[in-house]
């Protein structure tokens, strides 16, 4: 392996494999890309483990466009990733989301969040509880104030289908992606000189990037800075339904959407099966390695919520479960992308906190924008820049899952 590389991506999961992509797709760069992964398995990476969906519903324009592109992308993915006739299919589910409210307070939210999205172009729908249960003949909506629903531009998808399409094709365009584990860095006068890797040792750099999920903050203290990310532990659970409700709606085709109930717990169609978890109550940073899923949260917290939610899921059976870590910015929820102030050759693409799958294309994207010509061009992802940090001003956002 060569001893000096133009940008060195830490981490080779869907964002540093996104990076990577939108690098070597540039007709500006003709540098040298390497990718270092520390498990090329992925089998317990946040995008393998995650539900995979994307949404335009949230509070901030920023926000909301970063998920109109990444939508985009979703659906031109095969085009986009061609390599030698083999065009991936990420198998997209147009289910759209149904975020609910059952008080005022939390219809005033959808409210502001629905005139933010519609200013943007999302097409997403506000109903009274009346126009939900027509929908929705499975949905108890005697509690419920206001729902918001996604009509378009929204739903599921194969998510290391996105992570390895962008892996392949960024090989086939020159990145080199290795096994390895960069363990520490080298800064001499306000830039990152060099990084060490476990097994190849030492290799100079002109750009660092730091796709390193919930192992950031480590990742980020090899150059003396302070990241405020963490692992979090999401617990996903795999439900059969006695009577399922899936076919019932009146709009969609029948097809349900992710409904993300007025408790917080979230359930949406998996085949034959559906998918539910939530926000724990108790919500502590995890060691990297814990991965054991909190099988109490279900019987606690998700199972009352749906039944109270729908007789269909009142009778459930629990098939499969698994637990994964989100990149969790304690600040203020949201990424963390673009430069250090200081260290300026040091790269963000952090922080994600549950969102990194459907923002890794508008991330990618930018933080190759960034490398190649000193600017955003196409979405100034500024705002979620380093610098709101340091001076702990957060990046607001009300539509946190």
């Amino acid at each position: 392996m060569q001893d000096a590389w133009d940008v060195v991506i830490v981490g080779g999961a869907v964002i540093g494999s996104a990076v990577a992509y939108y690098l070597t797709a540039s007709e500006d760069f003709d540098g040298s890309v390497l990718v270092v992964e520390r498990d090329p398995s992925f089998r317990t990476a946040s995008t393998s483990l995650s539900a995979a969906s994307i949404r335009t519903q949230f509070s901030n324009p920023i926000n909301v466009q970063i998920s109109q592109y990444g939508h985009e992308v979703i659906r031109a993915f095969g085009t986009m990733m061609e390599v030698e006739g083999d065009t991936p299919d990420l198998q997209f589910q147009p289910g759209g989301y149904m975020f609910l409210a059952a008080s005022e307070a939390q219809a005033q939210v959808l409210r502001d969040n629905h005139a933010v999205q519609r200013s943007c172009g999302a097409d997403v729908v506000l109903w009274q509880a009346k126009d939900l249960a027509r929908a929705f003949p499975h949905l108890n909506t005697e509690d419920i104030v206001l729902a918001s629903y996604g009509r378009s531009g929204e739903g599921w998808f194969d998510n290391t289908g996105l992570m390895a399409g962008f892996r392949r094709k960024a090989q086939a365009q020159g990145a080199r992606f290795v096994t390895d584990e960069v363990v520490g860095m080298t800064v001499e006068r306000g830039r990152v000189a060099a990084v060490t890797l476990r097994q190849a040792g030492s290799v100079a750099v002109g750009e660092v990037v730091n796709a390193s999920g919930p192992r950031a903050a480590r990742t980020a203290a090899m150059a003396g800075i302070a990241l405020p990310v963490e692992p979090r532990k999401r617990t996903n659970f795999v439900v059969d339904c006695a009577r399922s409700p899936e076919g019932s709606a009146r709009v969609n085709n029948g097809r349900l959407p992710l409904m993300v109930d007025s408790s917080g717990v979230w359930c949406r169609p998996e085949g034959r099966f559906f998918l539910c978890g939530g926000v724990p109550a108790d919500d502590p940073a995890v060691d990297p390695d814990d991965f054991e899923p909190r099988d109490a949260e279900f019987e606690d917290q998700i199972w009352p919520a749906l039944a109270h939610r729908s007789v269909a899921f009142e009778a459930v059976k629990v098939m499969n479960r698994w637990a994964g870590h989100y990149a969790f910015n304690t600040l203020d929820h949201n990424m963390v992308v673009g430069r250090h102030p200081e260290i300026g050759n040091f790269v963000f693409a952090n922080g994600f906190s549950g969102h990194g799958l459907q923002q890794a294309p508008a991330t990618g994207r930018g933080v190759a924008e960034l490398i190649v010509y000193g600017a955003y061009r196409s979405l100034d992802l500024g705002p979620l820049g380093y610098d709101r940090i340091t001076a702990g001003r957060p990046f607001l956002e009300r539509a946190v899952i």
